[in-house]
């Protein structure tokens, strides 16, 4: 079943953020749009550069009344070492979400079970908690942020808009498109 337009599923966990531990629930993403990204763990060799990248596009999340979180299987006392000693991961002013009981990476079906680590997995959660987008890939298959941002920018866009779909490629301020019955077999 797919993830896409439930509610995040109640949870309550402990992140590292800013210097200080920090108490994330499912009650922190209501009332502004979320970016939950799961990677494997902290101190691999792929995960800080997604890092980075999060962080370098950090005042964008933030324009669009957007939190990002990182979410690995680690504790939050990884987090805190993990912040202090990569240079990469030091950039991160978000907060980094330890789920050692797997409770996140379970319920957004990105656990892996003979691992004890999570896939790569992205959520866009609107203010009202619902999953928007969903994606899931290979572990040796690093994201662009980028793309995350669009899909962001996309879905705050339909709900701002309800009757307008965004068409492949749409970035912000791009056409949408109305669907008609007009349109069907003119695209």
């Amino acid at each position: 079943m797919s993830l896409i337009n439930t509610a995040v599923p109640p949870f309550k966990t402990t992140a590292f953020h800013n210097g200080k531990f920090v108490e994330v629930s499912d009650a922190s993403l209501k009332g502004k749009w979320s970016v939950l990204i799961f990677m494997p763990a902290a101190f691999t060799f792929n995960c800080p550069t997604e890092v980075e990248d999060a962080a370098n596009s950090y005042a964008e999340f933030q324009k669009a009344n957007a939190e990002v979180y990182i979410v690995t299987t680690d504790t939050h006392f990884s987090h805190k070492v993990w912040h202090e000693t990569s240079p990469a991961v030091g950039k991160a002013q978000f907060p980094l979400v330890g789920d050692p009981t797997h409770t996140l990476t379970k319920a957004f079906d990105v656990h892996i079970d003979a691992e004890g680590l999570a896939l790569r997995g992205t959520f866009v959660i609107n203010p009202e908690g619902i999953i928007k987008t969903a994606e899931v890939h290979s572990n040796e298959i690093a994201r662009d942020v980028s793309e995350t941002l669009r899909k962001l920018k996309a879905a705050q866009y339909t709900a701002a808009n309800p009757g307008q779909v965004c068409p492949a490629k749409w970035k912000e301020g791009a056409k949408t498109i109305a669907p008609s019955l007009d349109l069907v077999g003119k695209i």
